[in-house]
């Protein structure tokens, strides 16, 4: 019996599960979006496993990613980070993740949103789907300028290659190889999201 085809191979039921049913799935909530900016900037240097086997901790340190709650950080909760062992502790993307929260909230008191935003990036005609992992962007002209409309707004650890990674796992391009199981599913998720 042949396996199914994925995007990239792996024996790791955590690895197989986030690809089959997250990665490249359309994300609108704030709270996701905040965890997805934090944990693409964790992964900066790392191998994405590490940060998927971490993720929980992450949940548990940074209070789920309520934007609200992470926004009221302040230098007792960059001590008690950098001291938990279930994380990456990194003090420069600790304290991203605390501007990123606050950038997120002024969104919101400005009466926008960070979905609105980061989907304002979408690329108007998606290009074929790739052929193999080879074929994926690292960098795109759309992750050049969400990059830097995110620097704008206060973002930190947010350059263009994480802007396309961010936009890989949030759905808002479609990078899932062309013989990929789920990519047809994925794309109607992502016409039907827009």
């Amino acid at each position: 019996m042949t396996e199914p085809t994925r995007c990239w191979p792996t024996t790791d039921p955590l690895y197989i599960a986030y690809h089959d049913d997250e990665w490249g799935r359309p994300v609108r909530d704030e709270t996701r979006l905040l965890e997805r900016i934090s944990l693409e900037a964790f992964q900066s240097g790392l191998a994405w496993i590490t940060i998927l086997r971490k993720r929980e901790n992450f949940r548990a340190a940074f209070a789920g990613f309520d934007p609200a709650v992470v926004a009221g950080f302040g230098d007792a909760d960059v001590g008690r980070l950098m001291a938990d062992a279930g994380i990456v502790r990194n003090r420069a993307k600790i304290e991203a993740t605390i501007a990123n929260a606050r950038a997120t909230v002024a969104l919101h008191e400005a009466g926008e949103t960070l979905a609105a935003l980061l989907w304002s990036f979408a690329p108007p005609d998606p290009p074929p789907p790739p052929r193999t992992l080879q074929d994926m962007p690292a960098v795109t002209p759309e992750s050049k300028a969400l990059a830097r409309e995110l620097k704008r707004r206060g973002f930190r650890f947010v350059g263009p290659t994480t802007a396309y990674a961010l936009m890989q796992a949030t759905g808002i391009v479609n990078d899932h190889v062309a013989d990929c199981l789920v990519r047809n599913a994925v794309e109607a998720e992502r016409r039907a999201a827009r």
